[in-house]
């Protein structure tokens, strides 16, 4: 439900009043961009890249294990550089703010829906043990 014109004034008159008494907390309130937190990614993903790098070249002329950690952190540096951003968790959110576990359906209300590998091949196992046709 979208706010009236008077509501959006007086929370564009309240915004103003916070970022003039306190800048500092308004702009910690905004948060960040996802451009922003997309860029920091990739330069924290970058930065792990080239310290494994650096350790892969260092361990090939010295230890073997340095060079294995070198390539296990570009591993990781990539990983994180290129993943998607995790979001929050999705669904129904409790009283106290925390996320309800989802439910799974019971077996009886995901017989109607098509079935999975499992219920495929329960099917065909019972159908064999009753002289049934294979299919």
């Amino acid at each position: 439900m979208p706010l009236s014109e008077h509501e959006q004034h007086l929370l564009e008159q309240m915004e103003s009043a916070m970022y003039a008494e306190d800048p500092k907390f308004a702009s910690a309130m905004r948060g960040r961009t996802t451009r922003s937190r997309h860029r920091r990614r990739l330069l924290l993903g970058g930065v792990a890249l080239l310290v494994g790098l650096v350790l892969v070249v260092v361990g090939v002329t010295g230890p073997v294990a340095l060079a294995v950690v070198g390539f296990v952190i570009m591993l990781v540096g990539a990983g994180f550089a290129l993943a998607p951003e995790r979001r929050g968790p999705i669904g129904a959110v409790g009283p106290t703010g925390q996320p309800l576990p989802r439910r799974r359906a019971p077996r009886s209300e995901r017989a109607g829906r098509s079935s999975g590998f499992m219920d495929r091949l329960e099917q065909r196992w019972d159908r064999r043990r009753d002289g049934g046709q294979w299919g």
